[in-house]
């Protein structure tokens, strides 16, 4: 064979290749016998890979395959839209809580400044953080409008300045004038304590407040009890009642109990306290007294 004719021929196999590659053609096939020897083989493949390399935008190709045909794939080059690779911007805010200098209460809501929890003992000793009880009482600072009630208007009966004591758990705990506060609604204030001994409590609307009677220390067959062991009586005598709640009218309904009965509460209602002596109290509503005992 005239190797002039074949490089010519092998030329033009490769112009058109480079035609066919720049138009961005999926595929171009070269039979294997179209070379007779394999000198003329490895020559076609040899300057058929330079040019493939040498091709612009020629993304990869397949080398020669167990087959008889050669594949030589041609895809487009890719084309980068900077769009695409814009840069991610990240604003981050920090929500503050703003300052008011003033809160007013609405309805029949009270404001109250929590009292500073206990740091020591009565005999001095210090307490950690973790041992220190959540205080239950504070001072009125504000009081709303008060409420309606069918068609009275019932004004808040307790007055700014007072020392009231509240449920556990009530109301919403807010930051006010640099200290901590505490809204709540007037039937969640348990009554006015102007001492630190809670025998001295003045209940409010329908609450009652009872000195537990002392748990047995011992068993019927002499034994002794541990503390723990000990069940929580629901037995103890009146201490203070308070002026009862109001009706559909906006009256004072009277209780049904009084100071001094011996009485019945349920189990796990209420609110327990200590007092100075040691003795256990417990604040609870009338409804939550079952019987009055002889």
């Amino acid at each position: 064979m005239d190797m002039r004719k074949y490089s010519n021929t092998h030329t033009h196999t490769l112009h058109s290749f480079s035609s066919v590659h720049s138009r961005e053609k999926p595929l171009l096939y070269y039979q294997s016998n179209q070379y007779p020897n394999k000198a003329q083989k490895r020559m076609a493949t040899t300057q058929l890979t330079a040019s493939s390399i040498s091709a612009k935008g020629f993304a990869s190709f397949e080398g020669l395959r167990s087959t008889s045909i050669l594949k030589v794939a041609s895809f487009a080059p890719l084309k980068q839209n900077s769009r695409s690779f814009r840069g991610l911007v990240v604003k981050a805010a920090t929500v503050v809580a703003p300052k008011y200098t003033s809160l007013k209460p609405l309805g029949d809501r009270v404001l109250v400044k929590i009292k500073t929890a206990e740091e020591k003992t009565t005999g001095g000793i210090l307490l950690p953080t973790s041992a220190q009880s959540k205080p239950q009482g504070g001072e009125v600072v504000a009081v709303g409008e008060g409420r309606t009630i069918g068609k009275a208007t019932v004004e808040v009966s307790i007055k700014n300045g007072t020392q009231v004591l509240y449920s556990r758990y009530a109301g919403t705990e807010v930051e006010f004038d640099g200290s901590k506060h505490l809204l709540l609604k007037e039937d969640d204030i348990i009554g006015i304590l102007e001492t630190d001994d809670i025998k001295d409590l003045q209940p409010l609307y329908d609450r009652v407040l009872i000195k537990v009677a002392e748990a047995e220390e011992k068993t019927s067959g002499g034994l002794f009890l541990s503390e723990a062991a000990k069940e929580k009586p629901s037995i103890g005598t009146v201490v203070a009642v308070g002026p009862g709640p109001l009706d559909v009218e906006g009256k004072r309904k009277a209780l049904p109990v009084s100071t001094g009965n011996t009485v019945l509460y349920s189990k796990f209602a209420g609110n327990d306290f200590k007092g100075v002596d040691g003795s256990d109290y417990i604040t609870l509503r009338a409804s939550d007294v079952i019987a009055v005992l002889p």
